[in-house]
């Protein structure tokens, strides 16, 4: 009579690892081991490609910031003068050498050595949502050149190309969903590993004196684990203004009344209208825009700042600051433009606190909250993402003895928890699985696939102990 094989399907403890018997612990959490294993597995393999190209870009953007210093320095600043001129000639200077397109905001030198932005929008040859940003010599009036401008951190062709391609692999909103893909599951991956790794015996967590697949896991373990407090926080920043996630994020601020609140730029009163000239492009609004800035100066607004025109002949000009370094300044000011009186102050200091989280979380993950040293940071944890990528496929290998890529975690794991264990998580991946759909619908995928394989085998398995039996 022959011995019956184990079905294909069986829940199986066996893992990667060693048996965890001196593992500290309340034992009933020891089944939930082999699913993130499994989960850890799997979700590294399929979206380590995605996370690869989101480390190498991001150490890229990082880096870009000290870069276009040095590519667009003689744009960016100009011999310190003996007196700046008034912000109307500057920008009549701008102007005049670039009379096309519409006046959208002007930035006046934040610094002695800077030259001041004029950005015009509507510009022929300029991509749609970006300006041409003019520079202007603060003390001469002089033009040093013109260069594309996009985004609130006043990114210049340099950046703004590393940007896109970090952002969406220069294909648009569809090339979003990699980014979003990426950020969505990279704190699961890091969660996973953190289990796994302080689930193991302390003995089995060194590196020196190790050699082959366990050195590589050691090394893959203990980078992860100083690394998996940045990954979580790129992770969640990277969320708050994805797609799909974002916008279930804003929602849920905005119903909590903790939505980002913007200054209101509507005219008062009987001016309201008087300024015909606003919105059409010109270069002078009402009062004009020096008596606009040192209206916004008298609120408390220093530099750096942006002075926005009005956008009708019922707005009025917009002034704020436009500083994302450490200490933040964006408080805001609207000033009417035919009397020159502010109308409306924002603070930062009475944002809610929400949107303060968001604001300092995304200029953290976009490298300008601490300047250079926020950048390094990045960039190491960037080059950290790469390594533990490189050795994850390297211990795959490694678990085929070095001669294919090696033997997929087993199948089943899941029937081995408790369902009292089992049912809050699935209710929690459900939650999670809604807010964030790049997260939720390839695990569904992946659940659904993964079972109907294993329906699959555990078929030819009978049939083949039916054949083995008869």
């Amino acid at each position: 009579m022959t011995t019956a094989p184990s079905a294909p399907d069986a829940p199986s403890t066996t893992t990667d690892e060693p048996p965890q018997s001196g593992t500290p612990g309340p034992a009933r959490w020891a089944p939930l081991r082999p699913l993130v294993l499994r989960l850890h597995f799997y979700a590294g393999l399929l979206v380590a490609p995605f996370l690869l190209v989101a480390a190498l870009t991001g150490f890229l953007y990082a880096a870009s910031y000290q870069a276009e210093k040095i590519v667009y320095a003689h744009e960016l600043t100009v011999p310190v003068g003996d007196t700046e001129l008034p912000i109307s000639q500057q920008v009549a200077a701008a102007r005049k050498a670039h009379p096309e397109g519409t006046l959208t905001a002007v930035r006046p030198s934040p610094e002695a050595d800077a030259t001041t932005r004029v950005l015009l929008s509507g510009v022929k040859g300029v991509d749609e949502g970006h300006t041409l940003a003019v520079f202007v010599d603060p003390y001469t009036g002089k033009v040093r050149g013109s260069l594309e401008q996009y985004g609130s951190t006043g990114a210049l062709p340099l950046r703004t190309w590393i940007d896109e391609f970090h952002r969406d692999l220069q294909l648009g909103e569809n090339g979003r969903l990699y980014s979003e893909l990426a950020a969505s599951w990279l704190w699961v991956i890091a969660g996973g590993g953190l289990v796994l790794w302080f689930g193991r015996r302390r003995a089995q967590r060194k590196v020196r004196g190790t050699s082959g697949r366990r050195r590589t896991l050691g090394l893959h373990g203990t980078v992860g684990v100083w690394a998996a407090a940045g990954f979580f926080f790129l992770s969640a920043t990277g969320l708050t203004w994805s797609t799909y996630a974002g916008a279930n994020i804003d929602e849920l601020r905005t119903s909590l009344g903790q939505a980002t609140p913007s200054v209101s730029a509507a005219a008062a009163g009987e001016h309201a209208g008087h300024d015909a000239a606003a919105g059409t492009g010109g270069t002078e609004h009402g009062v004009g825009l020096d008596k606009i800035l040192a209206a916004a100066r008298a609120k408390g607004l220093g530099d750096p700042v942006e002075i926005v025109p009005p956008a009708d002949a019922s707005s009025t000009y917009v002034v704020k600051q436009v500083q994302r370094s450490w200490p933040e300044k964006q408080d805001s000011v609207a000033v009417d433009p035919a009397t020159g009186e502010v109308t409306d102050t924002l603070r930062f200091a009475d944002y809610p606190l929400l949107a303060k989280l968001t604001r300092w979380g995304i200029d953290a993950h976009t490298g300008v909250l601490f300047g250079l040293v926020n950048q390094i940071a990045l960039m190491a944890l960037a080059l950290s993402l790469v390594l533990l990528i490189v050795w994850g496929y390297r211990m795959w290998w490694q678990r085929g003895r070095a001669s294919a890529f090696g033997r997929p975690i087993p199948r089943g794991a899941w029937q081995q928890v408790p369902p009292q264990i089992l049912v809050p998580c699935m209710a929690v991946i459900a939650v999670l699985g809604y807010f964030v759909p790049l997260l939720g619908i390839p695990l569904a995928v992946f659940i659904a696939v993964d079972v109907v394989l294993g329906e699959i085998a555990h078929r030819r398995g009978q049939r083949t102990y039916g054949r083995q039996v008869a």
